[in-house]
């Protein structure tokens, strides 16, 4: 049984949808159909946090705030949430004290960005009433301004902190219950000018319309997909928006795996990773922006079957496998079986990832990983290397190397492999195994980096990889970039 409609509050007021392209995003559907021009385009691409609003979901007894960039989100995606603007938030005649502290502070010139700048602080500021520095810069490194300045931004956000109840909270019961009334049991779906959306609710729908569907388009966070509407100016056909499906947002931890649905956003798991593959969970954060990792997810990540994608060289060199359901049928594979040539995976008509299984670290195993970038934040790499190393006694036993931006897919190093496994842990045995890596890959040059360039820094990270496991001190814990 399905629902030709979706369902969302746009501030307080319940909309109903059921006549609307599926391509439309949030961005263009505030613009051009209910006049709500705050939010600006700047990239189109989920860069510069110019167009951010806050979506709202209902999660217990409470509402999760997320910053999401609305010119990468489809409508299917907002069914049983809270669509939040920036001219919601004026109270009355009373700005928002995010408002207000941007006031007081100056932290808007031009005002172009700023509308995105004051819905990433009401988000925060929703999330942590006290937030940390950290916090404070994870939430808007997401967001550009090209003549304020920065700090006069950071002091309003400072200012803004423990500003107590707004409407938001007051209304909090009313909103909760709104959202409780909206049917989040029954699959929507959304058709117009051809096009179609399908929203499932559940693994064996989502089952049913793949075998339907072969050639169907599967949305998660949308952070890639979309860009082939907002820049390439094309219409993804059949979509099924797969962020309903309860199965898919699983997080298991278990006694040697840790298991992670398809769907499940990276900042809901990612602080859950954290204690057993710390570098892992600090790169995580520097993929794309806040309101990215927000929508984006692993399962999108891998099945986007991109070279440069940061964690599949991660998940390579964890040895992780992925189950890929096909009808009621589920396989499991390893993660490198999966890139077969550029953009082209063993994944069958009809099938799709299911999860991704995680193996814990055991003793005397280490991982390094490090991504290259221009920028720290919110960048794609040039080189993502992933070194899983195991050393007992002085001597490398086992080693599981793979890199991205080296070749047509994520792949392992296996000759650099070769030349460490059953060697002594020395300078000596590294530099043999630097070498090796001109047998493993013969890189391209292209925007983000020379061929010769990228080869130079993998052979480096190596080295660094080696250093820092031998003087563990020296190494800050933090992912570092060139």
């Amino acid at each position: 049984m399905s629902n030709s409609q979706i369902q969302f509050l746009l501030n307080d007021r319940l909309v109903t949808l059921n006549d609307i392209d599926p391509n439309t995003n949030v961005l263009g559907y505030l613009r051009e159909h209910v006049d709500k021009i705050g939010s600006k385009e700047g990239c189109a691409s989920g860069d510069c946090g110019a167009c951010t609003v806050v979506v709202a979901e209902l999660v217990a007894d409470s509402l999760r705030y997320l910053s999401v960039n609305a010119c990468i989100t489809l409508l299917p995606s907002l069914h049983g949430k809270q669509l939040i603007t920036v001219e919601d938030l004026q109270d009355g005649d009373t700005l928002h004290p995010v408002q207000q502290a941007m006031v007081d502070f100056h932290g808007s010139q031009c005002g172009f960005c700023t509308p995105g700048f004051v819905m990433s602080l009401f988000a925060l500021h929703k999330n942590f009433p006290d937030p940390s520095k950290h916090q404070t810069l994870e939430a808007l490194a997401g967001n550009l301004c090209r003549c304020t300045g920065y700090r006069a931004i950071l002091e309003a956000a400072s200012a803004a902190k423990n500003h107590g109840p707004d409407q938001f909270d007051r209304h909090l019961k009313q909103t909760i219950a709104a959202l409780r009334d909206i049917a989040s049991d029954t699959m929507t779906m959304l058709t117009a000018d051809g096009q179609q959306a399908y929203s499932p609710v559940s693994l064996s729908q989502l089952s049913q319309l793949m075998l339907e569907y072969p050639t169907a388009r599967i949305l998660a966070g949308g952070t890639d997909m979309v860009l082939e509407i907002t820049q390439m100016m094309k219409q993804l056909g059949t979509i099924i928006y797969v962020g309903q499906v309860e199965e898919l947002q699983c997080y298991q931890d278990l006694s040697e795996r840790i298991i992670i649905g398809s769907a499940l956003p990276y900042t809901q798991f990612t602080p859950q990773i954290a204690p057993y593959f710390p570098e892992f969970s600090a790169m995580i954060e520097r993929i794309g922006s806040l309101q990215v990792r927000n929508q984006g997810t692993l399962g999108g990540n891998v099945g986007n079957a991109s070279p440069i994608g940061d964690t599949p060289p991660v998940l390579i060199a964890l040895d992780a496998t992925l189950n890929l359901r096909l009808g009621e049928a589920v396989r499991n594979i390893a993660i490198e079986e999966y890139f077969v040539d550029y953009k082209v995976t063993s994944q069958a008509p009809s099938e799709f990832i299911q999860s991704i299984e995680l193996p814990k670290l055991v003793a005397n195993q280490h991982l390094k990983v490090y991504k290259i970038s221009k920028r720290f934040d919110d960048d794609i790499s040039a080189v993502l290397a992933a070194f899983n190393l195991t050393i007992e006694d002085g001597t490398v036993t086992a080693a599981r190397i793979a890199f991205g931006g080296m070749a047509g897919i994520p792949a392992r190093a296996l000759a650099c492999e070769a030349a460490l496994i059953a060697q002594p842990w020395t300078q000596a045995t590294i530099e043999q195994a630097m070498v090796a890596l001109d047998s493993d890959f013969s890189p391209m040059s292209d925007v983000r980096a020379s061929k010769e360039y990228r080869m130079t820094v993998a052979k480096n990270l190596l080295q660094k990889a080696f250093i820092e496991i031998t003087q563990p001190q020296l190494n800050s814990g933090v992912v570092q970039y060139a």
